[in-house]
């Protein structure tokens, strides 16, 4: 069965213009799968046609799975240069100081095998103890992220071409323009939580109108882990936009992305939704159920307080996302 095309956004905020395909392939997995169903997912991904995949240091071994997997496309001839994938991994919050920034990135080129990632984000918008016992966190675990310094040293990785570009994820408006007024190099993307069920039209706009590409995680509402729920999948608005134009329900989600100008990161390892996930370029939403799917109740999912402690930095940090 042929490859499925994926249709790509033009980055121009790196200082040099970056593609991207809209639809990356997610590889955390909770809880976590071995080694072998992640490589065989993967490559099982590649020959779909997935050429955007999204991994962290945060994630146990993902790093190590998608370099091998990678490396074993190339040797199966699936692809026929890493340059054909778009790679983005990110920050950990325990490194998120200035001088730990450079040797982050190294430890995750050693991970997945590779000279360079397309893209390099800081992961959570604070700083993380290097020392965590144990969930919620106490308060001094959870310090305020130095933008000024921890970014120079994001700029540092693309300047040494170890980064092709970089961004952040989970910034609110406030730490963007923070962020802004002192970045030589603005961040390409905004890693945040969306989907139909959390629609964050603000934050959109705010970053459309900095020149600042948004990526939606759990755009199907992370079913399956600690934090998301059925809210997306289980929608019977969403489940009859889906019945009526012979879709699946997670079809219609990534397309409302989608139309929404924005790129997504989802996971799936069955072989049949990975399929079905890319193939939603070649049809449309009507205005009809564009507007019911604006109607939709609003429910975060990911929630910084409730999985690490009712502090302020947090709730300040949920409030603006």
């Amino acid at each position: 069965m042929a490859s499925l095309k994926v249709s790509s956004v033009k980055l121009g905020s790196c200082g040099d213009e970056i593609t991207m395909p809209v639809i990356g392939m997610g590889t955390s997995s909770h809880p976590p799968v071995d080694r072998q169903t992640a490589k065989a997912a993967i490559l099982e991904a590649i020959k779909v046609g997935y050429r955007h995949f999204d991994t962290a240091f945060a994630y146990g071994n993902s790093e190590q799975h998608l370099g091998e997997a990678i490396a074993d496309a190339l040797r199966l001839g699936l692809i026929e240069s890493r340059d054909e994938l778009f790679i983005t991994t990110k920050l950990w919050a325990s490194f998120a100081e200035r001088d730990l920034v450079l040797p982050a990135i190294n430890t995750s080129l050693r991970n997945l095998q590779m000279e360079y990632v397309d893209m390099y984000i800081i992961h959570w918008p604070f700083k993380l103890g290097r020392e965590m016992t144990g969930m919620p966190l106490d308060e001094d675990q959870v310090q305020p992220l130095d933008i000024k310094s921890v970014w120079e040293g994001m700029e540092e990785c693309k300047k040494l071409g170890l980064a092709r570009g970089i961004g952040v994820s989970n910034f609110t408006s406030k730490m963007l323009e923070e962020l802004l007024s002192i970045a030589k190099i603005p961040p390409a993307v905004n890693h945040v939580e969306m989907s139909p069920a959390w629609q964050v039209k603000k934050l959109r706009e705010f970053c459309k109108a900095k020149g600042i590409h948004v990526t939606a995680y759990s755009p199907l509402g992370a079913s399956g882990t600690s934090w998301g729920d059925d809210r997306v999948l289980g929608s019977q608005v969403l489940q009859q936009i889906a019945k009526a134009k012979g879709k699946t329900t997670a079809q219609i989600s990534l397309r409302w992305v989608y139309e929404q100008g924005v790129s997504m990161v989802a996971k799936s390892y069955n072989k049949e939704r990975m399929r079905q996930n890319l193939d939603i370029f070649d049809w449309s939403l009507t205005e009809e159920e564009l507007q019911k799917m604006s109607r939709l109740p609003q429910i975060k999912g990911f929630v910084f307080a409730s999985l690490l402690g009712q502090h302020d930095l947090l709730l300040q940090i949920d409030a603006g996302l």
